[in-house]
């Protein structure tokens, strides 16, 4: 029997496995990013566009969920998908450098826009859609049900919501904890999801807010401690299903069942669990590697800028343990961070001095001289820009 199809029959069972997968040990080195965009017509940014608008665009890059069966990476590796709302994302194949990372995916972020804007379209640069309201333009079981289950707030994270995603190598659980912690720090000092569907939303992370409101089980933080693969099993264990795959008909899994009720209930397979820890969205989320899933879409190349901060950050376990301490005062203000930004004292505290820690050991990143003067002059905006309005 593949062990895919291997049924799982309690919920120790589902600790141990999902524990064992969840973090890799190993000397941390990879990188890899996901950036995601809004699209628009370049002539009318408020008009929507369609699934055929985007496939035609993208010609041999198109997904399998646009239509084409045999996608083609883009030159440099990344793999273009795209979001219900017609969100479009590149995938950065894994590099062993930031500065590697940085020359690919600017390589491809380039060849993106200019396939898009020989048709017309152009890339959004906000973390949410400041146009227009949530319109789903993709036809899935899942995305269907992902829709019933997570209700007004869910169809604008699916339809209107666009993030900077960053993958790390696991290491040691002092790095899960030091990219949990710096999170609303960082949130609020590249915040810039405000205005949604031509509307001032009053949110620093409008993006984020869509987040929040959907099922906390599901998109909340996981609970730092002593054991991190122990307790991301639990809170998928606590976790109620997104949705159920099934051969016919809808997808919708039955209301407030967690994981640990269908193990009790119907004994899911391993890929069952798998497909389930899919569906939960914390912003810090352990597949293997540390996925940052907290901050929002970036304009143009700034998008380096957050990764960089991160690099610089991760860069050994004493500079671990530095960031850790700089971000204490924002630590767990999730909220207050997507709320208020950097308006927020003890959160504009964390974010001056994770910022300037990052800025202090840039050197480390590997990035080129031009390209860490760049990521400063942005730092250096952003917090003077704060500063100015107090």
């Amino acid at each position: 029997m593949n062990s895919a199809d291997r049924v799982l029959r309690s919920s120790e069972e589902a600790i141990e496995h999902i524990s064992g997968i969840c973090f890799k040990t190993g000397p941390p080195q990879r990188i890899g990013v996901e950036l995601e965009w809004t699209t628009h017509h370049a002539g009318d940014p408020a008009a929507y566009l369609s699934a055929g608008d985007l496939a035609a665009a993208l010609g041999e890059h198109a997904p399998a969920t646009l239509g084409n069966p045999h996608p083609v990476p883009l030159p440099r590796g990344s793999a273009v998908t795209c979001e219900p709302g017609g969100q479009i994302e590149i995938s950065s194949a894994v590099a062993d450098d930031l500065a590697g990372l940085h020359a690919a995916v600017s390589a491809d972020q380039a060849t993106l826009t200019d396939l898009l804007g020989r048709s017309g379209i152009v890339l959004g640069e906000r973390g949410i859609d400041p146009h227009r309201p949530p319109r789903r333009i993709l036809d899935t079981p899942r995305y269907a049900a992902m829709e019933r289950a997570s209700g007004r707030a869910g169809r604008t994270m699916m339809g209107s919501t666009a993030g900077l995603q960053v993958c790390f190598d696991a290491g040691t659980p002092q790095r899960w904890a030091a990219l949990n912690e710096a999170g609303p720090a960082l949130i609020a000092l590249f915040a810039n999801s405000r205005r949604h569907a031509g509307r001032d939303t009053r949110w620093s992370s409008a993006r984020m807010a869509a987040w929040q409101a959907m099922e906390p089980r599901r998109t909340g933080p996981v609970p730092l401690g002593d054991d991190p693969a122990l307790a991301w099993a639990r809170y998928a264990l606590d976790a109620p299903l997104l949705c159920v795959r099934r051969a016919d008909g809808p997808w919708d899994a039955p209301p407030g069942l967690t994981l640990a009720g269908w193990i009790t209930a119907g004994a899911p397979t391993v890929d069952d669990v798998e497909y389930h820890l899919g569906t939960l969205f914390p912003p810090v989320r352990p597949r293997g590697y540390l996925e940052v899933r907290y901050l929002d879409a970036q304009p143009g190349d700034e998008w380096i800028a957050p990764v960089a901060v991160l690099s610089a950050l991760l860069a050994d376990d004493a500079l671990v343990d530095r960031a850790r301490f700089a971000a204490a005062p924002g630590a767990g203000r999730w909220h207050a961070a997507a709320r208020a930004g950097l308006d927020d004292p003890p959160v504009r505290a964390a974010a001056r001095a994770l910022a300037e820690l990052a800025c202090r050991n840039l050197d480390r990143t590997g990035l080129p001289a031009p390209v860490r003067d760049t990521v400063s002059d942005i730092l250096s905006r952003r917090l003077h820009a704060v500063a100015t309005a107090a």
